[in-house]
């Protein structure tokens, strides 16, 4: 979804996406067509318009989802301020770890042994940053592969996909944000939880149970602007393995000009030599990339996997699948 869209269109592009929640398809279509709730949510600056963090907001503050629609319409309609000051403070940072299986592929595709280095652009809490905790389930058409122990995070996978032989070593990890979270904070984790989907009780039982690992040994994280932090931690990175920098479903949410920075900037840092760039973002977030698809269909209804400014790939916006398309 395009965060700096007109309203309406997010919100109808929204229901296309929501598959997995009916009760977010309901919202959205209903937000869409009805002029009231439409002109609330414009009031709303910028990307705090988005359906992520209205409707996360209107939770927090009771609206039952699952739920009828109108529970959200007359919540919005009848706030007094405490909806709207929720959306304007918080942000749309959800760390699905799920990912973690569409992205270790790409990591083993440039860092097949030895040790890595790992940078998370967009970390929120920086739950991503732990995928040597994890076990993997990968459905492929020749059989099942798993690797490392439960919980196993489960993929559907086509094409010759680098399925890793074993996890991989994390020599060093850390992640950068405009508004890193806090692992260890009881109502930061809550708000993290509470960006799930309604009906996804596997997602949530999956962050609990991320946020356990990641509490375990709390990650590195840098409070800042991705462009102008990133060159000294990649330097920094580079004295621990092979660096690889990685984001996924993050650069969306950057204005338009700054994802042309940020990519100038990356592009750079992989011509240099200093690092490895893995992007997993919506089709019309890095036009560029997805321009290289290696099949030829410039466009995908999910994200677009990237490999060093290449698309290698596409992905379930929450790791369920995916379809490699380079040899």
């Amino acid at each position: 979804m395009e965060p700096y869209a007109e309203v309406r269109a997010q919100y109808l592009e929204f229901a296309t996406q929501a598959s997995d929640s009916p009760c977010f398809i309901e919202w959205s279509l209903g937000v869409a067509d009805d002029p009231e709730v439409l002109a609330w949510v414009d009031a709303l600056p910028g990307i705090k318009k988005q359906p992520n963090i209205v409707y996360a907001a209107a939770r927090w503050h009771g609206v039952a989802a699952p739920g009828p629609y109108a529970g959200l319409r007359a919540a919005l309609l009848t706030d007094d301020g405490r909806i709207r000051a929720t959306i304007l403070e918080r942000s749309t940072q959800t760390n699905e770890v799920g990912r973690l299986a569409t992205l270790l592929p790409a990591f083993t595709s440039l860092v097949p042994s030895g040790p890595v280095a790992l940078i998370e652009a967009g970390a929120s809490a920086g739950l991503n940053l732990f995928p040597d905790r994890w076990g993997y389930a990968w459905s492929t058409e020749h059989g099942p592969v798993e690797l490392g122990a439960e919980p196993r995070l489960p993929c559907e996978v086509a094409g010759p996909a680098p399925l890793p032989a074993r996890l991989p070593e994390v020599a060093w990890r850390a992640g950068i944000d405009l508004n890193p979270l806090d692992v260890t904070d009881p109502d930061q984790m809550r708000w993290l939880e509470n960006l799930v989907w309604p009906e996804q009780d596997d997602r949530r039982r999956r962050l609990r149970q991320a946020v356990e690992v990641a509490r375990s040994d709390p990650p590195r994280l840098v409070r800042g602007d991705i462009v102008e932090e990133l060159p000294a931690l990649v330097s920094e990175a580079g004295e621990h393995g092979t660096v690889v920098v990685f984001h996924s479903a993050v650069a969306a949410y950057f204005p338009p000009e700054l994802r042309s920075r940020f990519q100038e900037l990356m592009l750079g840092l992989v011509a240099d030599g200093a690092c490895h760039w893995v992007s997993n973002e919506a089709a019309n977030v890095l036009p560029d990339i997805t321009a290289t698809a290696p099949d030829g269909v410039p466009r995908a209804p999910h994200f677009v996997l990237g490999v060093d400014g290449q698309m290698a790939g596409r992905t379930h916006g929450h790791g369920r699948t995916l379809e490699w398309l380079t040899s």
